[in-house]
């Protein structure tokens, strides 16, 4: 089933294009208010379709926060008719802007042409001694899998997204399913064992660093 991430303040609306699309086994979960879509798992869905008028949050600010954090595709489907959304919805990097009203079928058909092109392009990353590839959910590490718990595949993904960068333990937990506190002690089991699964020194690490007080990096 693809899974859809809607944020919209319409929920007759959401609804209408909900019980159509579940026809071709597309799910969509909507959040009427923009902050609770954002805190809601966003990288766990396929597809974000995004309305631009929304309560206490303007949607283009909701695009540039999806489109700095997250790899998803993002349809903006509005009735605001100004040219500059538009334009600036697509600078800021969502992939299609479809003005409403428009027919469900033309949303159908918008939601597989994208699919469709990310699942051509989803070629392994390559960083440095590591690639993944999130359409087989396997990261790769000096050419051989890893063999990783879908935990540990969450947080290394979260990791390498963010290469030499400090990730704090809460973007960390934010970008993970399996993970709820930032401040339980699961995450630090975790870290142990990927340092382990890359034969790491905790004490001198080569690639999976803890960076006090921050959180953690990926270093190549």
């Amino acid at each position: 089933m693809i899974n859809i991430l809607m944020i919209e303040d319409d929920p007759e609306f959401s609804l209408f294009l909900g019980e159509y699309l579940e026809k071709y086994n597309i799910k969509i979960t909507n959040f009427q208010d923009p902050f609770l879509g954002l805190s809601s798992g966003v990288d766990k869905y396929d597809l974000l379709i995004l309305d631009l008028t929304l309560p206490g949050m303007d949607g283009l600010e909701v695009c540039s926060e999806v489109v700095r954090k997250y790899d998803i595709p993002i349809i903006i489907s509005s009735a605001r008719s100004d040219t500059t959304d538009k334009v600036m919805g697509l600078q800021m990097g969502a992939d299609y802007y479809l003005p409403k009203p428009y027919d469900p079928k033309e949303m159908y058909a918008v939601i597989q042409s994208l699919l469709r092109r990310i699942k051509k392009n989803s070629n392994p990353v390559l960083q440095s001694d590591f690639t993944y590839d999130k359409s087989s959910l396997q990261i790769t590490f000096k050419e051989q899998d890893l063999d990783l718990t879908h935990a540990e595949y969450e947080v290394m993904l979260c990791l390498l997204r963010n290469k030499n960068a400090v990730v704090s333990r809460e973007q960390i937990v934010e970008s993970s399913e399996s993970l709820s506190d930032s401040y339980s002690k699961s995450l630090d089991v975790i870290i142990g064992r990927l340092r382990t699964k890359l034969g790491d020194d905790s004490k001198n690490p080569r690639y999976l660093h803890s960076i006090r007080g921050l959180g953690y990096k990926i270093s190549q």
